[in-house]
Parts: C-alpha cells; sequence; structure tokens
C-alpha cells in the first residue's frame, strides 16, 4: 500500500502546524496520518488513491456518510449560493431550533453555538450562573470538550488539571468521580451540595471506549440534583440523534434533563454545538439574562441548513432502521469473532455505535479505568495497523467511539468482519 503522497504532506504540515495537525488525536496514528483527498458512501480515498471502509466518520457528524442525499446537498447549496453569512438572524436558524425543540421533549429552547466545546462550556456557565454556585461534578473518563472546567485528572479529593495552561484554581471547582459509581456522587453531595451547580455527564461514556450506564445509574442523577437544587446537564454531542433516534439518549433513558448539549449532527457535518433546555434556564442566556454568551458564527445559515436537512432526511427515510440494523450485525458478528479468537475481549455499543475494547477478563468496562486498563497499546500499535492493511479505517486509539452512516452497506459489514478476523 503505497502512502508516499501522505507521507509528503505530513512533512509539510509538520513544518507549519504543531504536530502537523490541527486537533490532537488526528495525530495517535503512527508513525504519520493518512491524508483524506475524499469521501465516498461509507469510505474515504486516502491522497495516494488506497480507499477505506470508514468506520469514523468525522469523528461522529456524519450520520448519512460521505455522499449526501440529492435533497440535503440541494439545500446546503442554496443557502452557499446566498451568501455566507450576514451577522443577522435567518430563517433557517428557526427552522432548526424549531426541529429540535419538537423531537427532543426536554428541550424548551435552544441556543446555537459553533462546536462541541462552546457548548459544554456554556453549559457550565449557565448552571453556575443559574444556580449561584461554583462547582461542577463529572465523571472521570467523560469528555466534555478542551474546556478549562472539564479538563481535569483525579478523583473528589485530589483534582488537578490534565492540560497545561489550566490554573489549579479552576479544577478545584470541579468534582471528578467514577462513571457508574452511585456512592461517589452522594459523597460529592455531602461535601459539597449547597454548591454544586451541576452534574454533567454523557448518557453513555462514548469518548473513552463505549460505557453503557448501569440501571437506574441516570434515574439517581436525576434524583440527586433535584433534591440538592443542582442542575443535571446531559452532553449528548457524539450521541445526540444518533442513540434513540431524533429522541436522542435521553429519550432511551428516559430521563429529561435540566439542560443538553449537541454537536456533531445537528450540523450536518459542519461545525456547530448547541445548549438547549428548560425555557427558564436558557433565557438566563444574554441577551434576555445575566449569562454572557455570544459568537459571530452562531447559527452561520450554511450550517443550519445542513443540519436542518440530514436530520428531516433521517426522520423520512428510515435511516435509524438502516444504521441501527447495521450496528446490530456488526456487534454480533463481532462477539461470535471475540468469543471465538479473544475471549478476554468485550464488544460494546448501541444503536449505530460500536467498538471492540481490548479488555483483559471479558467483562465489559463499568466505568473509565476500566477501559484504561485494557490493551490499549495493543489496540493502536499492532491491531490498528492490521486493520488498516486490510483497506478498514477504524478510530485513531482504543478510546474514540466507532460509528455507522447511512452510507454503509451489508457488504462494509461483512467485509469488515473478515478483516478483524484476520487481525484479532
Amino acid at each position: 500500500m503505497n502512502d508516499d503522497n501522505s507521507r509528503a504532506l505530513y512533512d509539510r504540515a509538520l513544518s507549519v502546524m504543531p504536530g502537523g495537525v490541527n486537533s490532537a488525536v488526528r495525530a495517535a496514528i503512527e508513525p504519520y496520518p493518512f491524508f483524506v483527498q475524499k469521501g465516498d458512501r461509507g469510505h474515504v480515498i486516502d491522497a495516494d488513491g488506497n480507499r477505506y471502509i470508514d468506520w469514523v466518520m468525522g469523528l461522529g457528524p456524519l450520520l448519512l456518510g460521505h455522499n449526501l442525499p440529492e435533497s440535503v446537498q440541494a439545500g446546503i447549496q442554496q443557502k452557499a449560493s446566498e451568501g455566507p453569512m450576514y451577522g443577522t438572524p435567518t430563517e433557517i436558524e428557526v427552522d432548526l431550533a424549531e426541529f429540535v425543540v419538537r423531537h427532543v421533549p426536554s428541550v424548551e429552547k435552544i441556543r446555537f453555538v459553533n462546536s462541541g466545546t462552546e457548548a459544554t462550556t456554556s453549559a457550565v456557565r449557565l448552571a453556575r450562573g443559574y444556580t449561584g454556585r461554583n462547582k461542577i461534578v463529572v465523571n472521570q473518563g467523560g469528555y466534555h470538550g478542551a474546556q478549562e472546567s472539564t479538563l481535569v485528572d483525579g478523583d473528589a479529593e485530589n483534582v488537578a488539571p490534565s492540560s497545561a495552561g489550566v490554573p489549579q484554581s479552576f479544577a478545584e471547582h470541579t468534582i471528578p468521580v467514577p462513571f457508574n459509581d452511585e456512592d461517589a456522587v452522594r459523597e460529592a453531595f455531602e461535601k459539597h451540595g449547597d454548591d454544586i451547580a451541576a452534574v454533567m455527564t454523557e448518557p453513555i461514556l462514548a469518548n473513552y471506549g463505549i460505557v453503557d450506564p448501569d440501571d437506574g445509574y441516570h434515574d439517581f442523577l436525576r434524583e440527586i440534583t433535584d433534591e440538592h437544587g443542582s442542575l443535571l446537564i446531559f452532553d449528548e454531542v457524539i450521541t445526540g440523534f444518533r442513540v434513540g433516534g431524533l429522541g436522542c439518549a435521553q429519550s432511551e433513558f428516559d430521563i429529561t434533563p435540566d439542560l443538553t448539549t449537541f454537536g456533531k449532527i445537528i450540523g450536518g457535518g459542519f461545525p456547530v454545538g448547541a445548549l438547549g433546555g428548560r425555557a427558564e434556564i436558557i433565557e438566563q442566556l444574554a441577551p434576555s439574562g445575566p449569562v454572557f454568551q455570544a459568537g459571530t458564527f452562531s447559527g452561520h445559515p450554511v450550517t443550519m441548513a445542513a443540519g436542518l436537512e440530514t436530520l428531516q432526511f433521517a426522520a423520512a427515510n428510515n435511516v435509524y432502521d438502516h444504521v441501527n440494523t447495521l450496528g446490530d450485525q456488526l456487534r454480533a458478528g463481532l462477539t461470535d469473532i471475540v468469543a471465538e479468537q479473544a475471549p478476554e475481549y468485550t464488544v460494546a455499543g448501541t444503536d449505530s455505535m460500536f467498538k471492540v475494547i481490548f479488555t483483559r477478563d471479558g467483562e465489559a468496562p463499568s466505568n473509565a479505568a476500566d477501559v484504561k486498563n485494557a490493551e490499549t497499546d495493543r489496540w493502536r500499535r499492532v491491531f490498528w495497523g492490521q486493520m488498516k492493511a486490510q483497506e478498514v479505517f477504524l478510530s485513531q486509539n482504543q478510546f474514540e467511539c466507532q460509528f455507522v452512516s447511512y452510507g454503509h452497506t451489508e457488504a462494509d459489514v461483512e467485509e469488515t468482519l473478515e478483516a478483524y478476523k484476520h487481525a484479532l
């Protein structure tokens, strides 16, 4: 497999970009990432003409795959042809807001922003502004973007920034607890309940392997936050409009959070984020309230068109039946392969998300520590390259999720399962 052009491009990139990339995870591929030239349905083609089945799907946004249906493409192109952006409201952002409010019961009002990170940053600020409190409870291994309030390591008693440049004083307002650990959450509220503004959690840990909640865990979070006057924030940047269909993961778990953050699919593959929830809370955002939030590109008309056309197409064309059926086929096939060839590993995922986690005991992980203790180096340094050699593109490390799109086929699934048989 020739990769001369990708190597040359990476050499050029190292001269002008830190690590040769614009997002750190892209450099996880060793010795250098391949550069994609274009997408084709459920595949990508790199700068050297190599073709791969793509299960990364832009790290989640591409629900429809790389070739957008004609109606979706036309809607995007129309908005782009009318002008890039205006600095004033447009009808299309109202249309998308109405669609989300209509389909996600917990969202009474919504504010569009430009990234998942911006959405979670705004959610934390809003929770603090609304409650008048400072502390945020998060799950260890949960990813809420590149923001100061959640770039933390450690536990409730020994928290520290996970990145240089984040002051310790910021981290001290964050309380990390293990996912699925009700006792740790209770202890946090016993000690700091009067100053906890919110618990922020992914419904499913989807950026640290894939870790499902224990039965009743989210109900417990709903109850304890209500009891203490704190907010419950669901970070659905990854799961939103993927798990649970148009109702999102919260509908799957029958939980009504106070705030929800969105990204990825809600923009149809274009840069986006959103923050939605109870009207009385969202209305605390400027200009109707005292919590400042603004952005030049927020509600960008091309992004709004891409998001609306994507979601409308998904609603009208059985997209979720297609991607979830293929997801079931992948997980079933992988479960059989793992049982035969690597019984210590586990298959994780739901709906159109999937992952083989290189656990050491055959037990599905219940928190981030379980995933961290898996054979992460083997996954990245040995297995990933073996899959790439068979023209299957998986996420860049053990932790990132993998996604099925409307552009994938049963043939893609069968070819991928054969590649797993050879690589495991």
